[in-house]
């Protein structure tokens, strides 16, 4: 069995975005030459996600209304972890939403995905450089 390791490297300027890496990790899988196994993909920094869906806006603004809903950055006091120094309690909670990893089989040295589905970076505290782990395995 053959293993692959890739690290992925961002840095967002604002605080959330939403980036779509399945062309980052397809380059991955052709670096690794591994035709048949798994491909992980796990956010390196606890207020960062890695999720599958569809590659369209109005979803993606459809998250980020509902995760402020769900976790309203603002006001910072209402999040003990803030209490610390910090103004991220919101990002936590958020990546505890929308998942640390994702999975995704390799059939024939391609991504076997289903109808629509990308793999995104999910970025919730934004403004320094964060890290995707690739990790790939199979022969």
């Amino acid at each position: 069995m053959k293993s692959y390791r890739q690290e992925l490297w961002f840095n967002v300027k604002g605080r959330r975005e939403f980036i779509n890496i399945t062309p980052e990790v397809e380059t991955c899988l052709q670096e690794s030459s591994i035709k048949e196994g798994l491909c992980l993909v796990n956010a390196m920094h606890i207020t960062a996600s890695v999720f599958i869906n569809d590659n369209e806006y109005g979803l993606h603004q459809d998250y980020e209304d509902w995760l402020e809903e769900l976790a309203p950055h603002a006001p910072i006091s209402r999040y003990r972890h803030n209490r610390t120094g910090e103004d991220n309690g919101d990002a936590h909670l958020k990546r505890q939403i929308m998942g640390r990893e994702v999975v995704v089989a390799v059939t024939g040295g391609r991504l076997d995905f289903g109808p629509w589905e990308q793999i995104f970076y999910g970025e919730f505290d934004g403004g320094r450089r964060k890290r995707v782990l690739v990790k790939i395995i199979g022969e």
